[in-house]
C-alpha cells in the first residue's frame, strides 16, 4: 500500500498471489524498494503460505486416520465383549457384595443420552468394588481364562490397540488375574490373606472392565444404535437381561 500506492484490497490481493506462487502479473512492483519487498515476501511469505497449506492438509489426513483407527479399535472391542467381556462382567458383578448400590445407575435403554453415560461413569468411579470370592468362583474363573487365553494373547498382538491406553490397562489387569490363578494349583484351603490378595486382583479387573464397557456403549449409542440396542438388552448388570425383544 505504501510503496505502490495501492488500496487495501489490491495490496492484499498482490500478497496472496505472490505467496501462493500464482503470480498473475497484473500487479507487479514498479520501484526498487517494491522489488526488494517482493523478494522478501516471496522468500518468507511463500514458504509460510505453502507450510500452512501443507499443515492443513496433513491435519485433515491425520484426522481421517485417527477416525479410521478409532473405528477399528471399537470393532476389536465389540469382539472382545462378545467373546469375553460380557461373561466376565456377569461373573464379577455376581460376586460383588455391593452390586445393588450399582445396578440402578446402569439400567440403560435406547433413551440414554450423553449425560446418562457420564453419570454411569461417575457412579462406577466412586463405587466400592467388593468381590467376595470362593474356591468355586476361583476355579470357574480359572477354567474360563484358560479357555480364552489364546484369544487374549491375540488381542495383545493387535496393532490397533497400541494407542488405546484404557483398554491396554484392562488387558493388563486381566492377564495379571489369569497369572495369579495359574500360579495356584489348588484353590481349596487358601488362607484368608491370599484370598484377600486375589480379591484385590478381581476388583481391579472388574473396575477397569466396567468403565471400558460404559465407554464402548457410549460410542455405540452415538454411531451404531442398532448395536447399542442389543448390548443394552444383554446388560450384564441387569439380572433380567434378555436379547429377546418383548415390546
Amino acid at each position: 500500500m505504501v510503496l505502490e500506492d495501492l488500496s487495501l484490497a489490491e495490496a492484499f490481493y498482490y500478497n496472496i498471489v505472490t505467496m501462493s506462487t500464482v503470480g498473475y502479473g497484473d500487479i507487479h512492483p514498479t520501484t526498487q524498494a517494491s522489488r526488494m519487498f517482493a523478494i522478501l515476501l516471496i522468500i518468507l511469505g511463500g514458504t509460510t503460505f505453502l507450510g500452512v497449506v501443507a499443515n492443513a492438509t496433513e491435519l485433515l489426513i491425520v484426522r481421517r486416520e485417527s477416525h479410521t483407527r478409532k473405528k477399528k479399535v471399537n470393532m476389536v472391542l465389540g469382539t472382545f465383549f462378545s467373546e469375553i467381556g460380557y461373561h466376565l462382567i456377569d461373573l464379577f458383578s455376581g460376586l460383588d457384595r455391593n452390586i445393588e448400590a450399582l445396578r440402578p445407575s446402569l439400567m440403560m435403554d435406547m433413551g440414554w443420552k450423553p449425560q446418562h453415560f457420564s453419570k454411569a461413569k461417575k457412579t462406577l468411579s466412586g463405587h466400592k468394588f467388593a468381590i467376595a470370592i470362593t474356591p468355586e468362583a476361583l476355579a470357574d474363573a480359572h477354567v474360563f481364562f484358560m479357555d480364552k487365553r489364546q484369544f487374549l494373547i491375540d488381542l495383545i498382538e493387535n496393532p490397533v490397540l497400541i494407542e488405546h491406553e484404557r483398554f491396554s490397562d484392562v488387558l493388563l489387569a486381566l492377564f495379571h488375574l489369569m497369572d495369579e490363578l495359574n500360579s495356584r494349583g489348588n484353590f481349596a484351603g487358601l488362607p484368608q490373606t491370599d484370598l484377600n490378595h486375589i480379591s484385590g486382583d478381581f476388583n481391579r479387573a472388574y473396575e477397569r472392565l466396567s468403565l471400558q464397557w460404559i465407554d464402548y456403549l457410549d460410542h455405540l449409542k452415538t454411531h451404531y444404535p442398532y448395536l447399542f440396542s442389543l448390548a443394552a438388552r444383554q446388560n450384564p448388570f441387569n439380572p433380567d437381561a434378555s436379547a429377546i425383544v418383548t415390546d
